[in-house]
């Protein structure tokens, strides 16, 4: 059985880790500015050492994790997240995001594909985006 190494490129390591299905869609996400070390824009061939604190985004969430391991292949769920921790400050706000989003969810994020059909149309007008409206002025 071989060692884990001492450092390893980023985007196998968030492949490794289940962060993104393939090693290409992880390298794309960095190229985009969605993933940082230590809060500094990185290229995918940089090395992650145990200890790294790693910023990424993936969708709307953000997560902030400490790397705790190192892994040449891909395992396992169980064995993917004993890779990395995620700091709680980070936890506080992906649960609060969370719940703002369940309490007020965004109108257009319930159309599932393609263009508004009219009902959508229609319950999108119904929703009133702005607190005020013009009809409410005294025009005097």
């Amino acid at each position: 059985m071989s060692e884990a190494p001492a450092a390893m490129r980023l985007d196998k390591w968030l492949w490794a880790a289940r962060f993104y299905k393939t090693r290409a869609l992880a390298v794309d996400e960095i190229n985009l500015g969605r993933v940082r070390v230590g809060g500094q824009p990185v290229k995918p061939a940089r090395d992650v050492r145990i200890g790294d604190v790693l910023s990424l985004r993936i969708g709307t969430v953000a997560r902030e994790v400490a790397v705790l391991g190192l892994s040449n292949q891909r395992g396992p769920a169980p064995q993917a997240q004993a890779l990395y921790a995620e700091t709680p400050a980070s936890i506080t706000a992906r649960e609060a995001a969370a719940e703002a989003r369940r309490l007020a969810p965004e109108p257009a994020a319930t159309i599932e594909q393609g263009r508004p059909t009219k009902q959508d149309r229609r319950r999108l007008a119904d929703w009133d985006r702005w607190s005020a409206s013009v009809d409410d002025e005294d025009p005097g």
